[in-house]
């Protein structure tokens, strides 16, 4: 195959081809009669594109059939389209070219190709380890604590589980996270299951071989951590501040439940979309927090979505390069390359254009605020899933659009752009240098 990344789209659209068709199915939905097109394919994509974001209350409009093919095809998608078929071509013993193996840095990051079999092998195994534990959590609380029988507890607790490894934000309750709001035993195996996977595979390889060894670590990695640290203590204390008098969400809680749940949606807005608050009671200072927090999103390679930690800090360290007058971006102790600068330039770029495209159509068509719409958007590019409510309210047309920008989100800029190239190759001669006025 002569541009393997073509691939990437068409195996994404595939399985929500296959998703929307089962969903179809009579015996997916709760009431007599199937879903309607649009709720299939919105639900699917939202599913394969972990993201959240619904139209229909999960556990009332869908069967048990229903939720399982949601949660089949959220599992398929975090585990990542290119992973699985990776996968699929080692247990067959199929030996990939240097082409198709670099097609898979796309979901993998910065990994050298050698590390392809040790990777899609850690992958599997956080996968089921994190997910065989927490769902073992949860249900021993739901079990103990609620007196749910032990059916109905393992299959919430598995749901729960494995839509937070994946960062999908589906729950099986209509309030998502919020009657547990005062739990901790609930609240933080998730926070913990979405953080871990938030990282990135190639991240926790390095931390699993060199877990204390800050200064041998690849400059992804330091970059990764570093800033996961920065934004979930900033993200924390900001919720912290803007919420703390607000009597719709923090305002009548004790300060251990504050704390809880600050830390919960410091989390949640980089990659995950469930809540234990109630978002369309945030204030609006707490939403523009948000929206930056979604648009960063998390680490490179993982099933976080937003245009991801290293892509923000680069941008910030060319910034603070060009400020200072200095020709490279540095970064602990490292020179960033150009062509990274460029393509970090260039998924900020489309990720603002998409987004302000979708705004703008979406404000046309219909009667809701720029402060819920916007949200909207970023939570649907970012493949983040919290919502101020406004989803199952949209047309067709504005489904469509966020259907847009929840594909485009998890498959990335990059990737589609790559796939929808002509594959010509670069020109064998350059234009005279000329430069104009900036600023």
């Amino acid at each position: 195959m002569q541009n393997p990344t073509r691939l990437i789209p068409v195996l994404f659209l595939a399985t929500i081809a296959l998703g929307t068709l089962l969903l179809l199915l009579p015996i997916a939905r709760a009431e007599e009669g199937g879903a309607p097109f649009m709720t299939a394919l919105f639900t699917a994509t939202s599913a394969v594109a972990v993201t959240g974001l619904i139209v229909v209350d999960t556990p009332t409009y869908w069967t048990g059939f229903g939720q399982g093919v949601i949660l089949f095809l959220f599992q398929i998608g975090g585990f990542g389209i290119m992973t699985a078929a990776t996968l699929l071509g080692l247990v067959a013993g199929r030996t990939f070219g240097l082409k198709d193996r670099m097609a898979t840095q796309i979901e993998r990051s910065r990994l050298d190709i050698g590390d392809a079999k040790s990777v899609l092998k850690l992958v599997l195994a956080i996968t089921l380890v994190v997910e065989a534990i927490v769902t073992a959590i949860l249900t021993l609380r739901l079990r103990l604590a609620y007196d749910y029988d032990w059916g109905s507890a393992l299959w919430n607790g598995l749901f729960q589980a494995v839509s937070a490894f994946n960062n999908a934000g589906f729950s099986t309750y209509s309030d998502s996270l919020m009657g547990f709001q005062s739990d901790a035993i609930i609240l933080a195996p998730i926070m913990i299951a979405v953080i871990i996977t938030a990282l990135g595979f190639p991240v926790m390889q390095e931390l699993r071989e060199r877990p204390f060894e800050f200064e041998r670590w690849t400059l992804h990695s330091k970059i990764t951590v570093t800033g996961t640290v920065v934004l979930l203590l900033a993200g924390w204390l900001g919720m912290m501040a803007a919420e703390w008098t607000n009597p719709e969400t923090l305002g009548p809680m004790q300060l251990g439940e504050k704390a809880l749940n600050a830390a919960f949606h410091s989390v949640m807005p980089r990659t995950a979309g469930f809540n234990s608050l109630d978002v369309g009671s945030f204030r609006d200072e707490t939403l523009m927090g948000n929206y930056l927090l979604m648009f960063i999103g998390g680490g490179s390679a993982g099933t976080a979505g937003g245009i991801k930690i290293t892509t923000f800090v680069l941008i910030l360290a060319i910034v603070v390069s060009e400020v200072r007058g200095q020709r490279d971006a540095v970064l602990f102790g490292r020179r960033v390359h150009q062509d990274v600068e460029r393509q970090a330039l260039s998924v900020v770029v489309l990720a603002l254009l998409l987004i302000a495209v979708a705004t703008s159509i979406l404000l046309a068509i219909t009667p809701h605020s720029l402060r819920d719409i916007l949200f909207e958007t970023v939570s649907a590019f970012s493949t983040v899933g919290l919502s101020t409510g406004i989803t199952g309210e949209l047309p067709v047309l504005g489904q469509l659009v966020i259907i847009v920008l929840m594909f485009v989100g998890r498959v990335g800029t990059i990737t589609v752009a790559t796939a929808l190239a002509l594959g010509a190759a670069r020109r064998p001669y350059r234009y005279p240098e000329e430069n104009p006025i900036v600023g």
